[in-house]
């Protein structure tokens, strides 16, 4: 192909950069103004999933409409109080360590495997469990570019009164 002289390109380069740094502190002020004061801000709303979900057979006690969207606040509210546990991994050492709040799993994951372990080990230590719908939902309630299947919302201060709320409803909910 034809050669380019060297100046044009580091100039390329040069304006490339320039535009890079512009969006980012673009995205940086839109997500300052977002996310306000920190656990000041008022949690969005939870919108139904766009796709539609498949719920696993394993999914029990899942929360129907009303007790998940509450589930799912109190989700937001630990994730903006910085108290939440996030995935897998962080959630079965945070209950081996003898951790206490209430673990809400995705009933949509896929394959079951991931997750299937997670809730007999919740009823072995004693620590509550819920299912929501959505992998999607659970993801945007902890605040996460991505979807999530399990988080742990810690039995810390309000956020433990506002889960022991919520405990007798997640209790009448069928088991397996």
């Amino acid at each position: 192909g034809p050669i380019m002289p060297k100046d044009s390109s580091k100039k390329d380069k040069k304006e490339k950069k320039e535009k890079k740094e512009k969006k980012s502190k673009k995205s940086k002020k839109e997500s300052g103004a977002a996310s306000g004061a920190g656990a000041d801000a008022a949690p969005e709303s939870i919108r139904e999933p766009t796709i539609p979900v498949i719920v696993s057979d394993i999914a029990k006690p899942l929360a129907g409409k009303k007790l998940g969207l509450d589930v799912l606040r109190l989700v937001q509210k630990a994730a903006l109080a910085k108290e939440l546990k996030r995935g897998v991994k962080e959630v079965i050492k945070s209950i081996r360590k003898g951790g206490k709040g209430l673990v809400v799993l995705a009933g949509d994951i896929y394959p079951e495997d991931v997750i299937s372990h997670i809730p007999i080990y919740c009823e072995e230590q004693g620590v509550p469990c819920v299912f929501v719908e959505s992998k999607q939902q659970l993801g945007s309630a902890a605040r996460t570019k991505r979807a999530t299947s399990v988080v742990m919302v810690p039995d810390k201060g309000s956020l433990g009164s506002r889960a022991s709320e919520l405990l007798p409803a997640i209790k009448e909910l069928p088991k397996m």
